[in-house]
């Protein structure tokens, strides 16, 4: 594939060749116009979170706090293409191959068995037997199905600004190597202030869930961009991220026995997630010459 894009890529990278499906347009300007109206959006949930109580009785506001942040980035999106474009072509909005939509479901997956398989077998953090024999149950399908969905909703409204926008843009002008990582940066950036002032962070001290988290969400990100170029669809990115988030958030959770040395190691910001993904990261760097050469690239 190296020096050939096909046609399921071509529409969402080759946006300046003629015949593409939305006229030529200047990717920096874009990338700039998305990232204002990103922050500018994502700043208003940002200063409700900091201005509310963490305590109990506000759960439901975080709740909506969160959802609210994580559209932002869509809705930034939609307006800059529609500033632009007067369309809302170019998002990658095509299934694209199944292996790839598959890849999106089986790899998040598989990773959070990997890290929660092993603190289950090494004993760091015990396999709860009971749990697991409710999740695994008949009666549990529809909450699972119901859960899956919102996950992947929710995870929609980053996706279509960091993968259905950000990264086709930077395609643009950059190659690989950089896009990843100044894509990967801007998601890690964007998710601080939640951190930092909000719910969103790991049991031990801020700066730990910090430490953990960047190197994790750096790795997360470059694995994403490459899914989202080979497959030119962002719903791979969708299911990718939907499914992370309600495996490791919830049902891999649910099924371990929490231990003060399993709270650091895993989850979203466990040392095992941040180490694992920097492996993973490595890989997908490594097998990026099987990726459809971007513009930048000289096609």
């Amino acid at each position: 594939m190296d020096g050939f894009i096909p046609y399921y890529a071509r529409n969402s990278l080759m946006d300046t060749a003629p015949g593409t499906d939305h006229p030529a347009t200047d990717p920096r300007k874009m990338v700039i116009t998305f990232l204002v109206l990103v922050f500018i959006f994502s700043g208003v949930f940002w200063y409700l979170t900091m201005k509310t109580p963490q305590v109990a009785e506000n759960a439901g506001a975080f709740f909506v706090y969160a959802i609210g942040a994580m559209w932002c980035p869509a809705t930034a999106a939609v307006i800059t293409r529609l500033l632009y474009q007067r369309n809302l072509k170019g998002f990658g909005i095509r299934p694209g191959k199944p292996i790839w939509l598959a890849a999106g479901v089986l790899i998040p997956v598989a990773a959070g068995l990997f890290m929660f398989g092993t603190g289950w077998l090494t004993g760091i953090a015990p396999f709860d037997r009971d749990s697991a024999a409710a999740i695994f149950s008949v009666s549990f399908i529809p909450a699972f199905l119901a859960a899956i969905a919102f996950n992947c909703f929710a995870a929609a409204g980053e996706e279509f600004g960091w993968r259905g926008l950000l990264v086709p843009e930077l395609a643009r002008f950059m190659g690989f190597t950089q896009l990843a990582l100044l894509s990967g940066a801007i998601w890690t950036a964007w998710h601080v202030p939640l951190i930092l002032f909000g719910t969103y962070h790991g049991t031990g001290s801020v700066w730990y869930s910090l430490a953990v988290f960047i190197p994790s969400v750096m790795g997360a990100g470059l694995v994403i961009a490459w899914l989202r170029i080979i497959s030119g669809s962002v719903w791979v990115a969708v299911l990718y991220h939907g499914f992370w988030n309600y495996f490791i958030q919830r049902i891999y959770p649910a099924m371990t026995e929490t231990t003060d040395a399993g709270e650091m190691m895993l989850g979203e910001f466990g040392w095992f997630v941040a180490v694992f993904y920097v492996g993973l990261a490595l890989v997908f760097w490594h097998l990026r010459n099987r990726l459809p050469r971007l513009p930048a690239e000289g096609v």
